[in-house]
């Protein structure tokens, strides 16, 4: 796979998914902006391992559930490099808490970061991808969104939502040549992983046929490859990067 002068956005890259996603597209050449909110110093330090590669890449602060950072985040995309190929939306937070207790507060902010920031990218990078007449937007789900999960309701509706928008929108700008599919982790060992007590992660273990969780990179290569030429007859897909978690359950 080569992505040589390919210009592609990556949403909440400054650690775990985002991150290992940014450097793989890195890797097979893609120029990469690199996205975050709040500490800029981890979204720097991203920055700074493409650039080792010998690559470019630009971190841009942007909260991209409002939408003028989202139109600020795209507006400085282009100044530098004149096109966006590629989208990944993979920012997202998670607020658990079983339904009868979770807060409107927790439902709407999550709701927000994970579905309406896809929706605020999306649209945005349209108007640039119609023009050019290639692009590839891949969202980031979650097997959560597929087979659901106890105490997780505003996450799962978020995910499931970023299954039927993905779905919805390769149907529309499919003429143009833009490929929109969705990628469904289940359990990734992350930051959020790791703070899991010994115990569940052994009985979530138990769920999984390969028996162990998986690596950021996991979910980078397969990103990598719907954001490549070869994946270009693909679009409106989910793919589940799970260890057949989701067959275990249905």
């Amino acid at each position: 796979m080569d992505l040589s002068n390919k210009v592609a956005i990556v949403t909440g890259s400054g650690r775990g998914i985002g991150k290992a996603i940014a450097l793989k597209l890195a890797e097979v050449g893609a120029t990469v902006v690199v996205n975050d909110i709040g500490d800029a110093a981890p979204l720097e330090a991203v920055a700074g391992e493409i650039k080792a590669m010998g690559r470019q890449s630009l971190p841009i602060l942007a909260d991209v559930s409002s939408a003028s950072d989202v139109a600020r985040l795209v507006e400085e995309t282009v100044a530098a490099y004149g096109r966006i190929d590629i989208l990944v939306n993979n920012a997202g937070i998670s607020r658990d808490q079983l339904l009868l207790r979770m807060s409107e507060e927790d439902w709407d902010k999550v709701l927000d970061v994970d579905l309406k920031s896809v929706f605020l990218c999306t649209k945005a990078v349209l108007r640039h991808m119609v023009k050019q007449r290639w692009g590839r937007i891949i969202s980031i789900a979650s097997i959560v969104g597929i087979v659901g999960n106890k105490g997780q309701a505003n996450y799962a509706s978020a995910k499931a939502g970023i299954i039927g928008f993905t779905r919805t929108i390769a149907k529309e700008v499919a003429s143009h040549s833009i490929t929109v599919n969705a990628i469904a982790p289940g359990f990734i060992d992350t930051e959020m992983t790791q703070r899991l007590k010994e115990e569940w992660k052994q009985e979530l273990k138990r769920h999984i046929p390969l028996g162990y969780f998986g690596s950021p990179r996991d979910v980078a290569e397969a990103v990598t490859f719907l954001a490549s030429e070869e994946a270009g007859y693909i679009t409106g897909q989910v793919l589940n990067v799970d260890g057949g978690m989701a067959v275990s359950w249905l």
